[in-house]
């Protein structure tokens, strides 16, 4: 997961880093580094600290990509800290790479999550921010425990599992729709 995530702080990093001229060109690789590294953090911060409610609100749909999204606001605001302390930045040039990069790479880690086309998917996502094991069940045992109150039982096999959310992918919602049924988003 980590790696499709650098790509993509690559690829959206281009203009909100590189072509910026508040960024020395001696930090450009060091501060898209740091905001990879931000982004993951959060996302193992939300998994481990009882945010599964924002976590779920993140992958539905295109909220990632939504700056008023409270996900994508604590992201955000962790990385605009980060780059003014380790790098020197001004507050305004470090919440403008930060407003501009975040939602960008995290819609499209969601949309690369999302797509049945895509070798990367859903758990892979929960599993490298949750740490795998417990905790990754932990999300998807949630998600099971009130799914089938919400419809989501996709297969009517009377549980919410990974056939479920395999289905849903195929889905027009996809694993987005699924989790927003469940959270009522």
């Amino acid at each position: 997961m980590f790696e499709q995530l650098t790509q993509l702080v690559q690829q959206f990093g281009q203009d909100a880093v590189v072509n910026n001229n508040a960024v020395p060109n001696e930090h450009n690789d060091a501060v898209i580094e740091e905001a990879g590294n931000s982004i993951f953090s959060s996302l193992q911060k939300m998994a481990s600290g009882g945010g599964i409610d924002q976590l779920a609100g993140l992958l539905n749909g295109n909220n990632a990509q939504d700056s008023s999204n409270p996900a994508v606001q604590q992201i955000t605001q962790q990385l605009t800290g980060s780059l003014g302390e380790k790098f020197g930045l001004d507050s305004n040039a470090a919440a403008g790479i930060a407003g501009s990069i975040i939602p960008k790479v995290l819609g499209g880690l969601v949309n690369k999550a999302n797509d049945p086309n895509d070798s990367f998917q859903l758990t892979d996502l929960i599993g490298a921010i949750s740490g795998g094991g417990a905790q990754s069940s932990g999300i998807m045992d949630a998600i099971s425990k009130y799914g089938t109150q919400f419809g989501l039982d996709q297969n009517a096999d009377g549980k919410v599992d990974l056939s479920d959310a395999m289905a849903a992918t195929k889905s027009s919602g996809g694993i987005g729709g699924l989790l927003g049924k469940l959270f009522g988003k």
